[in-house]
């Protein structure tokens, strides 16, 4: 039997994410692989605010939002007041947080070679299938095609 395009999405992020934080067990590192678009910007930058972190993460704004606060309850973030009222919250790396970074970093270049090494291996790189597909689906939802599709089946007896 086929799998359905939902299972097949959860099993191959059961592949790649279990061998990645394996990854970081290997080097030593209690860290999730969720925490690196976040680690990467504030790699990059000194701090940035949640929207911002949502924005360059390419991530909704309250999964930064529940993200930083994962982070911030593992100590690898600080988040403090900003903004001309001081109502904004600008997170930057805590001092464990920075402390990590080359550690990870040379995690992150093992996993972009490794990744590098299986679009190669496949007849369709899987990034560029991805990156297709999410662009697609910016154009129109799926819940828009499930819709569509809801429409076009003909009624049950």
């Amino acid at each position: 039997m086929k799998q359905g395009l939902g299972t097949q999405l959860r099993h191959l992020i059961e592949l790649l994410d279990g061998a990645v934080q394996q990854a970081y067990v290997d080097a030593g590192l209690d860290y999730r692989p969720r925490y690196t678009p976040v680690m990467q910007i504030l790699a990059r930058q000194q701090s940035a605010t949640i929207g911002q972190l949502a924005e360059l993460a390419g991530i909704t704004q309250p999964a930064a939002t529940q993200t930083v606060a994962l982070m911030k309850k593992e100590g690898l973030l600080l988040v403090l007041a900003g903004g001309d009222d001081g109502r904004q919250r600008v997170v930057r790396l805590s001092p464990q947080g920075e402390a990590m970074l080359p550690r990870l970093q040379a995690c992150w270049q093992a996993t972009r070679r490794a990744a590098d090494r299986l679009d190669v291996e496949m007849e369709f790189p899987l990034s560029a299938c991805l990156a297709q597909a999410i662009a697609v689906l910016e154009q129109r939802s799926f819940g828009e095609r499930i819709r569509d599709a809801s429409k076009q089946v003909p009624p049950t007896p």
